[in-house]
This record gives structure tokens, sequence and C-alpha cells, in this order.
């Protein structure tokens, strides 16, 4: 299966019934992520932030792909706190609840430390970092009413390895594994405290891509990726369906024993 195919209409019903929301879904890992959902039963909301024609394109793909899953598209700033709000308020009201919430927008903007603006540095950490935490915060008041819920942060490998030019991306995706961890033990009590520990509950756990074959790579030279892959134990680029795999299994009510967790998907790039 390469990058751009998509998905089998039905794989599964382990999400048959649940409402998930997953931020800069239209594209990339985003949307092998929503397909992937869509495969085991989920109503799917894909966020986006510019292209409304693509975005639409692609809630009519998914949706005739998947026609037993109601499929939707909603346009925001993650980095503006009132657009996250506003967000999950729009897909709880055009679906009814929400169950999985997975905060994978995010922005580049690379630049060696010394050459980095005020500018580069904020736009990332607001996007990256402080949109999973808006959405987050309103995600989770809605689960926490109701005892269940899954969320799940796409950080990267270069949240724990660090990259050249890449100073704030790597600090707001190592920002997103203290907000999983911090997260998971608060939404943990808040379920003790209602008595419902022995449900399905609310987890939080982070998923980190290593290079993944989709559209930010397809710009770079052969010779570039000959030396990414090169680094990489398994000798390849990652599919951004193997992503989605992992975030599906993290979703499903089996998976209520994980929690404040960071699953790597990345050829053991990181050992």
């Amino acid at each position: 299966m390469t990058a751009t195919q998509a998905s089998p209409a039905r794989t599964g019903d382990k999400l048959q019934g649940r409402v998930a929301f997953v931020t800069g879904g239209t594209r990339g890992i985003g949307a092998a992520i929503c397909r992937s959902l869509a495969a085991q039963g989920a109503a799917v909301a894909a966020g986006y932030s510019g292209n409304t024609q693509a975005a639409e394109a692609f809630c009519k793909d998914v949706g005739t792909a998947h026609p037993d899953s109601k499929v939707t598209v909603h346009r925001g700033d993650i980095g503006n706190a009132d657009d996250c709000r506003r967000t999950i308020a729009e897909v709880i009201e055009q679906h009814g609840r929400l169950d999985i919430l997975v905060n994978n927008a995010g922005i580049t903007a690379d630049k060696t430390v010394l050459k980095m603006t005020d500018d580069d540095w904020r736009r990332v950490i607001d996007v990256n970092l402080s949109g999973a935490f808006y959405l987050s915060q309103a995600a989770l008041s809605h689960m926490v009413e109701r005892g269940t819920g899954r969320i799940v942060m796409i950080s990267s490998v270069i949240g724990e390895t660090g990259g050249i030019g890449q100073v704030n991306y790597s600090s707001a995706k190592s920002g997103l594994f203290g907000l999983t961890k911090t997260l998971a033990r608060e939404a943990a009590m808040q379920v003790q405290r209602q008595g419902l520990a022995d449900g399905v509950g609310i987890t939080v756990n982070a998923v980190t891509p290593g290079y993944t074959a989709t559209e930010m790579l397809e710009t770079v030279p052969q010779k570039v990726l000959d030396g990414l892959k090169a680094k990489i134990p398994l000798g390849r680029l990652g599919l951004p369906e193997e992503v989605a795999r992992v975030v599906h299994f993290l979703a499903a009510d089996a998976s209520s024993y994980i929690t404040g967790q960071v699953w790597g998907v990345n050829g053991g790039l990181d050992m």
C-alpha cells in the first residue's frame, strides 16, 4: 500500500458508534488516521486550516468509501484558543458527542537558533503545542462529564532527538510529552472521583512518527531522502497508514489500560 492509497471500506468495528475529531485531518498522516478510524466504524470530523475545496473533496471521498460513517470537515486556526474551543463545540453539535480527539495538526518554520525570529518561534509553539492544550481542555471537559474518551497526541521523533534548524518544532513536540502525561493523570483522577474506574475510562497517549512518506517529503531531493533512510534501522520511510494503525489501536475500548504512554513509529530511528 502506498502513502496515497485509500484504506479498505471496512476492516472492523472496534470504534462503532464513536465520534473522532482529527486536527489536520484532510492530508498526510491526519488523512490516513481519519480513514483508519472510519474503517473501524467511527464517525469522523476532520479539521483543516485553509483549502476548503480540498477539504470538501476529502470529506466526499471518505464518505463514499465509508457510507456507514458520518464524515464532516471543520475549518479553524489551531493556534487560536477561541477557534479551538469553537471547533470542539461544532463537532459535538453536529455529531452529538465526541469520543476521540487526535491532536495531529502541526506546522514548521525551520531556521537555526541564531536566525530564528520571535514570530517563527511563537507561531510553531502556538499551533503545535498550545493548540493541543486548548483542544484537549475543551474535549476533556466533555469527556469527563460522560466518563469516557480518548486523546491521542501526534508528536514526532524530533521531539525526542532534537533536530538542527528545528528548535521551535522540537520544543513543541517534546512539550506534548508533558502535556500527555499530565492530562493522563488528571483524566484518571477525574474518572476515579466519579466512581467509573472499572469502565473504558479516559486515556491520553502520544504517538511519535519518524520520517514518513507524506506530501511534506515529496519535494525533498532523492539524495537527501537516501541519507535519511540510511539513518533508519529498517532502511525505509514509514507510511501514514502505519501511524494511523497505532492511533486506532489506542482509540479502542480494549486499550483502556494504556495511558500516559509514548508510542514510537519510526523504524527504530530513536534506538
